[in-house]
């Protein structure tokens, strides 16, 4: 395996960022804590600043504001449009104690009464449904549980560094197939701001995928085992990252804000996020999501949609839509 490598903070962006005021501090191994910038101003920062800030979520993955109160919904919402396709793409469902039932806030808990349970157990990124993907998402705490329940990010520009080069090219020829949308994305993309090859697999929602045969034209379909044991690599892999240092669990602090850069991490719940009341104490968390400006078009002509629900196209392979997909392992969460 190969050494896998986070950036440092840009320099000159630090500067642009303390010059307006705030300041930026790099998160041991990746992602980084801003301070000073004010999530509940009517109007977003410079364009200047913005980018900057945009710029190390594209190249460490997240940035994470430490407010000095608690944002209002409609704050955190107007922030999250400050990234990315700078409006909202909200396609969850809203659960009956989402405030005014805002249908761009998804509300999470480990209490069905507050909100939605068991999300996210598994690496994804949101809104792998879509041709672009959300290009942003947000997590707002409202409340930190007692006893913690964070969520796990993990670098995917790093993890593919970590492949050796044999898995490289092995993965570059795969693209995947969300079981619900039947949407195609190559399994290796190029991250349009930072330009690293990133690696790109939902392991709660992927029907199928394609391998481009190395030796001829033409497509053929992972079998099962060979699809289980892709997704048992890229698991690991990601898992690896928090040892490896590309890859961290979070926890959250009072009043903390995150936004993602989708197309430079993956992320998934921890498992002490999911647990009971009784056991972690009461955790709640909206999230936004931003409207994709990137396609994450796939390798070798395939084309950007299947019918994932009809009949398989090749002669044998998985090719399982709706719900969760392939299911990869027997007995573990999948909900996304």
């Amino acid at each position: 395996m190969k050494l896998a490598s986070v950036p440092p903070l840009d320099p000159s962006r630090v500067r642009l960022i303390e010059n307006f005021g705030g300041r930026i501090e790099a998160l041991d191994p990746i992602g980084a804590v801003v301070y000073g910038i004010d999530l509940s101003a009517d109007t977003p920062p410079p364009a200047e600043v913005v980018q900057a800030l945009e710029l190390e979520m594209a190249h460490r993955g997240f940035i994470a504001f430490r407010s000095e109160r608690q944002l209002e919904p409609d704050e955190f919402l107007r922030a999250s449009c400050w990234w990315g396709g700078k409006a909202l793409h909200s396609t969850h469902g809203v659960h009956p104690a989402t405030p005014d039932h805002n249908r761009d806030i998804f509300r999470l808990s480990n209490d069905p009464r507050h909100g939605i349970p068991g999300v996210g157990p598994q690496w994804h990124n949101d809104g792998s449904f879509n041709p672009t993907t959300f290009s942003h998402s947000g997590y707002h705490i409202v409340r930190p549980a007692e006893k913690g329940g964070g969520t796990c990010f993990a670098h995917q520009g790093a993890a593919y560094d970590a492949l050796s080069e044999a898995r490289q090219a092995y993965w570059s020829r795969l693209s995947s197939v969300n079981s619900n949308s039947g949407v195609v994305h190559p399994v290796v993309h190029v991250h349009p701001l930072s330009g690293r090859k990133s690696a790109w697999l939902h392991l709660g929602m992927t029907g199928a995928v394609f391998e481009k045969l190395p030796d001829r034209d033409g497509f053929r379909l992972l079998d099962a085992d060979e699809l289980r044991r892709l997704c048992h690599e890229y698991n690991d892999l990601l898992d690896a990252g928090l040892d490896d240092g590309y890859a961290i669990n979070y926890e959250y602090r009072e009043r903390d804000c995150v936004f993602i850069d989708n197309l430079a991490v993956a992320h998934r719940a921890a498992p002490e996020a999911h647990r009971p009341v009784s056991e972690q104490g009461l955790r709640i968390m909206h999230r936004s999501t931003v409207q994709g400006v990137d396609l994450l078009t796939p390798r070798h002509e395939l084309p950007l949609h299947v019918d994932i629900h009809g009949p398989n196209p090749t002669d044998g392979g998985v090719w399982q839509g709706g719900g969760v997909g392939f299911r990869w392992e027997a007995g573990i969460p999948m909900r996304n």
